[in-house]
């Protein structure tokens, strides 16, 4: 069975061969990447295709029985579509011959461009990862109206006001719309993402199928011992979808009870912090100068750090570390960073939203609070702390569930069985 990948990243494995910077984002690519690899039946022979990131990268290379093709895209504006890619994408597909096209999330106008090349709804299969069209909704999150309407140097010079920004989004979801009505096939991981999808397009057969996860998460265990008390992690704050605000907004409270908590935030930094050869007036975004009132205001200096991008192993320590992670997200489909804390057995606290309630029971794997409740999100950081028994109960439940939904195993047949059943049509 020939398939055909692709994606919105170039896949680390290609370039670690060709010794080349490369992202970790998207791991649960890299998680099923490796299951594959390590089959023993040969039932598929694999191409990816991803958008060329180094000058190095070939039109077409084989690597250790891959096909791996380049393409050019302006991943710095995804809500433009080039038409020149569909030709590229004809190429791709003239040479390797796909029974299956695998397209990898809608967010980028190169899957509109694969599934219009490819004209065949029956053999493609898209995947959702998020939604553009309801990120475009719910973008702002609540934060106040001045701060929406308002744009920095750095704004107006990159033309990417936080307005601007809910505008790229919207032109996205029109690619989104039309990609999810161009193929036969999806397969998601929630009840949110089957339901918008079925919204769009109703005809299309819909495949539930979990992610395997980045290879380091399957082992290693969060241990209360072994962590900073009262500390907070979450994964990424640099826009306002993310919900960093909400956290700001919770910590005073917690901060009466628990004096001593602090908050650590990867990704992105968006409040200057750190070394950097530009003045932080001429590099901040307007989400960025509202984060940084918000920690002035709560007098949360001391109480806040900015660990920056990290690497998967050291996601991995940082996790470890915490005493609780959050998801404070106004909205998700299926976070990964939810799917790792969980898989580490760590206390998991999340917004209610979007398909997190696919993952997460309330009370029994970890606390759900309504999206954007500040004093319900406060409350239940408390009681995880005020409850060290049952937070380490919830670790457990969460370890035992994220193991179930998390594994490569049952995933990988999944897989199989959703390329076999797209091949009998």
């Amino acid at each position: 069975m020939r398939v055909l990948w692709l994606c919105n990243i170039m896949l680390p494995v290609y370039a670690k061969a060709k010794d080349i910077p490369f992202s970790v984002r998207e791991g649960w690519l890299s998680g099923c990447l490796d299951r594959l690899k390590k089959a023993d039946d040969n039932k598929i022979t694999l191409g990816i295709c991803f958008p060329k990131e180094s000058a190095v990268v070939q039109d077409r290379e084989e690597i250790d029985g891959i096909v791996f093709y380049g393409f050019e895209e302006d991943l710095n504006h995804p809500e433009i579509y080039d038409e020149a890619l569909e030709e590229r994408f004809s190429a791709v597909l003239e040479d390797f011959k796909p029974d299956v096209v695998h397209v990898f999330g809608t967010e980028f106008p190169h899957a509109l461009a694969m599934l219009r090349a490819f004209d065949n709804p029956d053999r493609s299969l898209l995947g959702i990862q998020g939604l553009c069209g309801e990120i475009a909704v719910d973008y702002m999150a609540d934060i106040p109206v001045n701060v929406q309407n308002s744009a920095t140097f750095r704004d107006r010079l990159k033309k990417d006001s936080l307005l601007m920004q809910v505008e790229k989004y919207k032109k996205r979801a029109e690619h989104e719309k039309e990609s999810i009505l161009l193929t036969g096939n999806i397969t998601g991981r929630t009840l949110f993402d089957k339901n918008v999808t079925f919204r769009i397009n109703p005809k299309a057969k819909y495949f539930a199928m979990d992610e395997t996860m980045r290879p380091c998460f399957y082992q290693g265990r969060w241990d209360e011992k072994n962590v900073l008390p009262h500390s907070i992690f979450i994964s990424q704050g640099d826009y306002p979808l993310k919900g960093f605000h909400f956290v700001l907004q919770a910590l005073p409270k917690i901060l009466e009870k628990y004096p001593d908590a602090h908050l650590y935030v990867a990704g992105n930094n968006i409040i200057g912090r750190g070394k950097s050869k530009y003045p932080y007036f001429l590099r901040a975004s307007a989400y960025g100068k509202y984060i940084k009132s918000l920690i002035s205001a709560y007098k949360l200096k001391k109480k806040v750090t900015m660990v920056g991008l990290l690497s998967d192993e050291e996601m991995k320590d940082r996790y470890l570390q915490s005493s609780v992670f959050i998801c404070p997200s106004i909205l998700e489909n299926s976070p990964n960073s939810v799917g790792e804390a969980m898989l580490l057995g760590m206390p998991v606290i999340a917004s209610d939203a979007g398909g997190i309630p696919s993952m997460i029971q309330s009370g029994k794997d970890g606390l759900l609070f309504e999206r954007g409740n500040v004093e319900k999100l406060s409350e239940a950081v408390i009681q995880m702390w005020d409850e060290p028994v049952i937070a380490a109960v919830l670790g457990d439940n969460a370890a035992k569930r994220a193991g179930k939904v998390h594994d490569p195993d049952a995933n990988y047949k999944r897989l199989l069985e959703i390329y076999d059943e797209i091949c009998s049509k």
